[in-house]
This record gives C-alpha cells, sequence and structure tokens, in this order.
C-alpha cells in the first residue's frame, strides 16, 4: 500500500499555507516570517504549531485562532491551489490500495483534493493527524492507517516531503520516499529527508512508479 501526505506532495500547498500564516500571525501581532514557518511548521499539525509559538513568545494566541487560521487557508486555497505536477500521472499508473495520512484536518485534506480533481483517486481512504493522539513524527498516525487498512506496516510505503513526515513512517516500520518537487523545496531538502530516513528522494512525481519498486 502506499500512503501520501497531502500538503507538498499531491498538492502544491506549502507557500500558500505559510504566507497565509504569516499573515494571521501579524494580525495578532506576531512577526513570523513565511521563511520560518516553512522551515519549521511544514508537515505539522496547526494545534501543535499554536502550542510551539505560544511557549516560545510566552503569549496566548487568541481563541479560535487555529479555526481563524484554517479559514483563511482554505480561502486561499480556493483561489490558488494547484495539484502538484504530475501528481494525475503518477496516481493513475500506481495500483493496488492507496490512501493519504495528513496533519491537516479532515475537511482541509479533501477540500484540497477537491480543488485539486484528485480525490476520486482516494475516495474516504484519507486520514487525519487529529485522528491519532500523537502527530508526526511519531509513529502513530501511519499505525492507525496501517490498522484500518488491514495492512502490515512493512508492506507500506509512504510519500513524505518533511522531516517530521519521514521519521514518523521510519518509526512505524514503513518504507519512506521523500519528495522534493513542491515550489518550497529548498536545495537542502533532498539531504534533509535523506538524514531524515528516507530510502530515496525524488524530486518528480513520473518517477514515483520506478522507485516505488527499488525500496
Amino acid at each position: 500500500m502506499v500512503i501520501f501526505d497531502c500538503n507538498g506532495v499531491l498538492v502544491d500547498s506549502e507557500t500558500i499555507v505559510a504566507s497565509v500564516a504569516e499573515e494571521e500571525f501579524a494580525r495578532v501581532g506576531l512577526e513570523m516570517p513565511a521563511e520560518l514557518i516553512e522551515r519549521f511548521f511544514t508537515g505539522r499539525r496547526v494545534g501543535d504549531m499554536i502550542s510551539v509559538v505560544e511557549a516560545a513568545t510566552r503569549r496566548k494566541l487568541p481563541i479560535g485562532f487555529d479555526t481563524v487560521l484554517t479559514t483563511a487557508t482554505l480561502r486561499r486555497f480556493r483561489a490558488e491551489l494547484r495539484a502538484t505536477p504530475h501528481a494525475a500521472c503518477a496516481l493513475s499508473w500506481l495500483r493496488g490500495p492507496k490512501c493519504v495520512a495528513s496533519s491537516a484536518t479532515l475537511e482541509r485534506v479533501r477540500t484540497s483534493l477537491e480543488i485539486a480533481d484528485l480525490l476520486p483517486y482516494f475516495g474516504t481512504r484519507l486520514f487525519s493527524g487529529n485522528d491519532v493522539r500523537n502527530d508526526k513524527p511519531a509513529p502513530d498516525l501511519f499505525l492507525y492507517v496501517a490498522a484500518r487498512m488491514r495492512v502490515e506496516p512493512a508492506d507500506c510505503v509512504v510519500v513524505e516531503d518533511s522531516t517530521d513526515g519521514i521519521q514518523a513512517a521510519v518509526a512505524a516500520g514503513m518504507k519512506a520516499i521523500g519528495f522534493a518537487g513542491g515550489s518550497h523545496a529548498t536545495p537542502q531538502l533532498r539531504d534533509d529527508l535523506m538524514r531524515a530516513g528516507a530510502h530515496v528522494t525524488i524530486t518528480d512525481l513520473r518517477t514515483l512508479k520506478r522507485v516505488i519498486g527499488t525500496v
């Protein structure tokens, strides 16, 4: 079974997410550059990001800030979000079970895939970090997905664009492929994903079918 992260892998969303977060943090008086958000919070749950920011700044964010951030992000998604280049081709070529496991809320995952015309490839096989207590880099989400899909972890391949996601896949006993082809990817990302435990990294989803056979 192939397990895909959503943001930064199937949809080219991370620059939008970071931009929206920068704007919303600024509205409440916090200077959080998009580059900093991408560096430290790519692949993390919104709630976890808020907790880290509150601890680092020693101030509480307004009640409901997570909802404000999610609403603003979805608004930008509807206007700007696109599928990652060649995602539809990669999904069409892959046979066998596949699903999505993302730190984002289920609503955001479903909306993202609908906007990008990728939802039919997965149907209801969508899973969120909110389904488990501990999100990535803990293995909980991937182990939960394997159990729900009735597949052994060792028979799963995970495609991730964040070091937290790669670490979670490795900790779950799954094979990990690092994806560094999104618009947010830096020249260093491939090395970071390999150091996190990726078996291999790719920058073009058209190579996925061939690479899966080698891990």
